[in-house]
């Protein structure tokens, strides 16, 4: 429970929380926008740009398990202050990287930073506050979760095209700054002094595990996959320490997360079915910028503009399921979530270069919403049938495990339209015969092969109709792993008070 001197201050420490929610909500999607111009200001690949979205959720997925047994450790204001100012701090280095190892590094340490900041603040406001008003407060924190998805697209494109995509980092400083010295100033230093022993051979062979299947899941399109050495060391890491992490977790009195977890069927495939969710949005979210404003002449804002309104639906169904739960059988609502996402990402197969913003627009909203039917009751369907002394843990196992899908869906997206776009360039380019007398008749005359300038151009709207394409690849490889998930719903049991887990699953 909160001392005396926390709840006369409980206004000042839940605005810091909700101001460091914000921040790092903010990260998940302001940087999107103006991936294409960090691509051009740092030298990168478009497959290497990815990273910059990667290595932050690796990072967040790597240390959010941690961040339970750190506030018992050293105590929740001290972690709340270093996970403030080491995200503030790293979000400056952020902002004047001048090369991709540079920025990669730099978000590496936001994401380990910021994992505690949203599971930490969540803990902090339910010892805060009494039982009834809770519902009210965690709808209000709830909100600045999803600042981020809604203004986050918005804020990052009027930066990049007003100032410069540094600022999509800077902007945390005065955010970070204001938020620290309100937690130093307000927020009493409490250490319950109990705490599990740490599991660090778990620990570290789960990290191992998920730095080395990243690196194979990022370098595998450069290196042409498991023809090269590199990749078949990092494959082999990868799976020993898989093997050491699946040993310990057996073994060991204290694993780094209990195994009574793996024998709850609906945990275990709520858990599953966040991987893909993560997949899903994160997957999407990195695709649109990119496609926008190099294919289709966005700019950073205007795509910005085109991408919020995903956020917005999401909230909206966000709104809308809260008073669902517990009325309706959650899997009905899971199975609606996922009918929508299916049918957004079918309108997605059918984008063209010639569009206008309209369907973006329009399959935004349709997926946000379904996402926004996904989350909150999937949340509460995933801890509904653990013992109460096992939900602190398992928020970080599922945690965990949606970002790795999050990190690892953006991965092999980004790798497959860069296969797929050079294989489309080729069946294009193959088809486009100067000496072919139809195709000179059809082309106009700004496309003529026969001169150099309309050879250029002809290059030009074939790499772009090629990309499209593979874009709409993607999109469909999507909307197959989306019917994919419904099965999974078989395997779930409705929450009998699924009211009650609506506290926990605002934050998830």
């Amino acid at each position: 429970m909160a001392n005396a001197g926390d709840v006369v201050n409980r206004v000042p420490i839940t605005i810091a929380l909700m101001l460091g929610t914000v921040m790092n909500s903010l990260d998940t999607t302001i940087a999107n926008v103006a991936l294409p111009h960090i691509q051009g200001s740092v030298s990168a690949a478009p497959d290497q740009i990815s990273w910059v979205l990667t290595s932050y959720l690796i990072a967040t997925a790597i240390m959010t398990p941690m961040s339970g047994w750190l506030s018992v450790r050293i105590g929740a204001k001290l972690l709340l202050l270093v996970s403030i100012g080491g995200f503030t701090a790293a979000s400056m280095l952020c902002g004047i990287a001048t090369s991709l190892p540079e920025i990669v590094v730099f978000r590496l340490l936001q994401g380990l930073f910021g994992a505690s900041l949203i599971p930490l603040s969540q803990a902090v406001i339910l010892d805060l506050y009494p039982l009834n008003r809770i519902g009210q407060v965690m709808a209000l924190w709830g909100m600045a979760v999803m600042l981020g998805p809604i203004f986050g697209p918005l804020l990052g494109g009027w930066l990049t095209d007003n100032f410069t995509w540094r600022w999509c980092f800077y902007i945390n400083l005065p955010i970070g700054i204001l938020a620290f010295a309100m937690v130093l100033l307000f927020m009493s230093s409490k250490r319950s002094g109990l705490s599990r022993p740490f599991d660090m051979i778990g620990f570290g062979a789960l990290t191992v595990f998920i730095a080395a299947f990243q690196l194979v899941v990022d370098r595998g399109p450069t290196q042409d996959w498991f023809s090269s050495p590199e990749i078949w060391t990092e494959a082999v890491i990868a799976l020993i320490g898989l093997y050491v992490f699946f040993v310990q977790t057996l073994s060991s009195r204290h694993p780094f997360f209990p195994r009574a977890l793996a024998l709850d069927r609906t945990f275990v495939s709520c858990t599953v079915f966040g991987f893909f969710i993560g997949i899903l949005l994160f997957s999407t979210l990195a695709l649109l910028p990119p496609m926008m404003q190099e294919y289709m002449g966005y700019s950073a804002l205007q795509s910005g503009v085109a991408t919020m309104p995903r956020g917005l639906g999401t909230f909206v169904g966000m709104l809308i399921v809260g008073r669902l739960i517990g009325k309706v059988d959650t899997r009905l609502l899971l199975f609606t979530g996922l009918t929508l996402s299916t049918i957004a990402l079918w309108q997605m197969t059918h984008f063209d270069l010639s569009m206008n913003i309209t369907p973006i627009v329009v399959s935004g909203i349709i997926q946000g919403f379904g996402i926004g039917l996904i989350f909150i009751p999937l949340s509460a369907v995933a801890y509904s049938t653990l013992a109460p002394e096992l939900r602190a843990e398992a928020t970080g196992v599922y945690n965990l495990i949606r970002n790795l899908g999050s990190a690892v869906g953006i991965s092999l997206m980004e790798a497959l339209w860069t296969s797929n776009s050079a294989i489309e360039h080729a069946t294009l380019a193959a088809h486009i015969q100067p000496g072919n007398p139809v195709v000179s008749a059809g082309l106009p005359q700004v496309f003529n092969p026969s001169t150099a300038f309309g050879l250029q151009a002809l290059n030009g709207e074939i790499t772009s109709q090629a990309a499209m394409v593979a874009y709409i690849d993607d999109f469909r490889l999507m909307m197959l792993v989306t019917i994919g998930c419904m099965p999974l719903l078989l395997f779930m049991r409705p929450p009998k008070t699924a009211a009650r887990d609506i506290t926990h699953a605002v934050a998830d």
